[in-house]
């Protein structure tokens, strides 16, 4: 059994669902430290001009917990991120298949921003066809050491095999993975080039850009350069 094991973050990129296509069972770590400026309450869309930013304001504060993050509702951060996406993808083949759940996305009241990541993480994993499940780690017993953690989770739900990204592999104990029998494999996702709107390609994009521009193929181009 392979697990993988990721921050969850706010409408993820390509290689994340990547890595949660090639576990049997993705595991969302929610209760390690909130890190600014990174990826867990923003990401890149494409427009007309390039690419930008989408964020979720949020109320961080010193040393906080991914699950303990509140966002930010005095901004009007909803009603800018669906205008985004609507002006930018509206064009896109497949965005109006997807525009009711985002209409439906960005009316809702959230508070914690791991509450509305995971949602939209277990929307386009369904939409793309990924069949992984998806769990919480904050539910398990967890030791607090980084690689411990880990592999407390593995061994927790019975996994043989850990599929790590290529930044965590370089900050783990591998004598510890070998004394608890777990194999770590190392994920080697090679970006695919596809079809977008608006003049020159532009990787590292949301996954949104892709489904909206390909739909049921997205898994396939993820998978096409055969990274594995």
């Amino acid at each position: 059994m392979i697990v993988a094991i990721h921050q969850p973050q706010y409408l993820p990129w390509l290689g994340y669902f990547d890595k949660i296509g090639r576990a049997d069972t993705f595991v969302l770590l929610d209760n390690v430290q909130y890190k600014k400026n990174e990826w867990q309450n923003r990401n890149r869309i494409k427009t007309a001009h390039g690419w930008q930013w989408i964020t979720v304001p949020v109320l961080n504060e010193f040393r906080q917990k991914i699950n303990e993050v509140k966002i930010n509702n005095r901004v009007d951060w909803k009603k800018k991120h669906l205008h985004a996406l609507m002006y930018n993808y509206s064009k896109s083949p497949y965005f109006d298949e997807h525009k009711p759940f985002f209409e439906h996305i960005y009316k809702k009241d959230w508070e914690y921003l791991v509450d509305i990541n995971t949602h939209l993480i277990k929307y386009l994993v369904k939409a793309l066809g990924i069949g992984s499940k998806i769990l919480t780690a904050s539910n398990f017993k967890l030791r607090n050491h980084p690689t411990e953690r880990l592999i407390d989770i593995c061994k927790a739900l019975g996994a043989d095999t850990y599929l790590s990204g290529v930044d965590g592999y370089k900050y783990m104990d591998m004598e510890k993975f070998k004394q608890a029998e777990i194999k770590v494999f190392v994920q080697n996702f090679k970006h695919p080039t596809y079809s977008q709107l608006f003049r020159k390609f532009e990787p590292f994009m949301s996954i949104i850009d892709l489904v909206f521009n390909h739909g049921k193929q997205s898994l396939k181009i993820i998978r096409e350069n055969k990274n594995r």
